[in-house]
C-alpha cells in the first residue's frame, strides 16, 4: 500500500457525485417554494408524499418536523441557513422543544420512508441539526451542520440511510451519530446497509460514532481536528455491535482535547476506536498523526467497553497507520480472534503487530 493509492482515494472522494440512495420523484409531484419570512413548516404541512419543498436563499429561524414519507427538502447550500427560533418565539412543534433543527420522525411499526434533505446549512441548535427516528431510506446530502450542541446529523431506530457529502463541524458530541436507541439499552440494530460516505468532519468531540448497530459502511470520509475520528461502540447486549466495514477514510490529526465524562476517560489523539465490537473490517484507511496520552489514544485502538465487553473477530488490515501516539495499533481490551494484517505502521501495543 502506498501514499499514492490514498491520494487517488482522496480524489475520488472529492469528485464523486452520484444519486446513491435517491428516490425517483412521483409522476404527480408538486414543488413548494419557501422564501425568507415564510414558514418551512407550513410548506411541509401542505405537501403530499412525493413533493419537493425548495427553500430559497436566506435565513430561517424555526425547527421543522417531517412525519410524511417521500418528501424532499432542498435549499441553496450555504446560502440557505436554518437557525433556532428566537427566544420570544414559542416552540411550534416537538422538534423545536427538543432543541433540534430538522426532525424526521416515524412511529412504531410505521417508518417514515424516502425523505431527502439536501443543500442546507443548519447552525446553533441546542441538540442536533438533523435528527431522525424510525426512518427508512433517509438521504442527507450536501448539508452543512455547524456549532450544534450535541450531534450534527443523528439517527436512531432507522435503516438504509445514506449520509453523504456533508460537512459537520463544531458539534458538542459526534458530528454524525448512528445508534439503535438513545434512551434505553438493547441489542444492536441491523441498519440494512446504511452508508456514511464522503463527509468532512472537523472540530467535533468525535467525528463519527456508530453505537450498538450492525451492517453499515463508513467509507471515504475525512475526519480531522476532532478529539477522536471514529468510535465503534458496543456493549454486552445481543446482537453485538459490528459486522460493518470501515474503508478508505482519511483520519488524521484528531488532537483536540475533550475532558472525561461519566462513561469515558478524556479523549485526545484517537483515530479509530473499537469497543465491544465483533466482525468489523477496518481496511485501507489512512490514519496519521493522532497524538494523545489517553487510554484511547492511538491510530487504531481496540478497547473494552465501559461495561467490560471485549472485541471479537475484527480484522484490521491494509491500513497506512503512522505517526500516531501512543501507538499506531493498540489492542488494549482483551478479546479473541482480532487480526492485524499487512498494515503499514511503526509502533504497536503489544509489540509485533506492525
Amino acid at each position: 500500500m502506498t501514499k499514492r493509492q490514498f491520494t487517488c482515494l482522496a480524489c475520488t472522494a472529492v469528485i464523486m457525485v452520484s444519486g446513491l440512495g435517491a428516490a425517483a420523484p412521483s409522476a404527480g409531484a408538486a414543488t413548494h417554494t419557501v422564501h425568507p419570512g415564510e414558514s418551512i413548516q407550513k410548506a411541509v404541512n401542505a405537501a403530499s408524499p412525493g413533493d419537493t419543498i425548495v427553500i430559497a436563499a436566506g435565513t430561517y429561524r424555526e425547527s421543522v418536523l417531517v412525519t410524511k414519507s417521500n418528501l424532499t427538502l432542498s435549499g441553496m447550500g450555504e446560502a440557505t441557513v436554518i437557525k433556532p427560533r428566537t427566544a420570544t418565539t414559542p416552540a411550534a412543534n416537538v422538534c423545536a422543544r427538543a432543541g433540534n433543527g430538522i426532525c424526521v420522525t416515524g412511529k412504531a411499526k410505521k417508518d417514515v420512508v424516502g425523505v431527502s434533505i439536501r443543500s442546507l446549512t443548519l447552525s446553533g441548535f441546542k441538540k442536533s441539526a438533523i435528527w431522525a427516528t424510525r426512518t427508512d431510506r433517509l438521504t442527507v446530502q450536501q448539508v452543512t451542520a455547524e456549532k450544534n450542541g450535541t450531534w450534527g446529523i443523528g439517527q436512531e431506530m432507522s435503516t438504509r440511510s445514506v449520509i453523504r457529502n456533508n460537512t459537520v463541524r463544531g458539534s458538542g458530541d459526534a458530528g454524525i451519530f448512528i445508534a439503535n436507541t438513545v434512551d434505553r439499552e438493547g441489542g444492536a440494530t441491523d441498519t440494512k446497509r446504511t452508508v456514511i460516505a464522503y463527509n468532512r468532519l472537523t472540530g467535533n468531540r468525535i467525528g463519527v460514532t456508530v453505537r450498538r448497530v450492525r451492517n453499515l459502511s463508513v467509507r471515504a470520509n475525512t475526519m480531522t481536528g476532532n478529539c477522536a475520528g471514529l468510535f465503534i461502540v458496543g456493549d454486552e447486549s445481543k446482537p453485538t455491535a459490528g459486522a460493518m466495514t470501515v474503508r478508505e477514510n482519511w483520519i488524521y490529526q484528531n488532537n483536540k482535547f475533550c475532558p472525561a465524562t461519566t462513561r469515558l476517560p478524556a479523549i485526545q489523539g484517537s483515530g479509530i476506536v473499537l469497543t465491544g465490537t465483533e466482525s468489523a473490517v477496518v481496511q485501507s484507511n489512512l490514519i496519521m498523526e493522532n497524538v494523545g496520552s489517553s487510554p484511547l489514544s492511538g491510530g487504531v485502538v481496540l478497547f473494552q467497553s465501559f461495561v467490560g465487553a471485549v472485541n471479537t473477530g475484527n480484522v484490521i488490515k491494509d491500513n497506512w497507520v503512522q505517526g500516531n501516539k501512543t501507538a499506531d495499533l493498540a489492542n488494549r481490551g482483551g478479546g479473541t480472534r482480532n487480526e492485524f494484517l499487512s498494515n503499514e505502521c511503526l509502533a504497536s501495543e503489544p509489540a509485533g503487530m506492525c
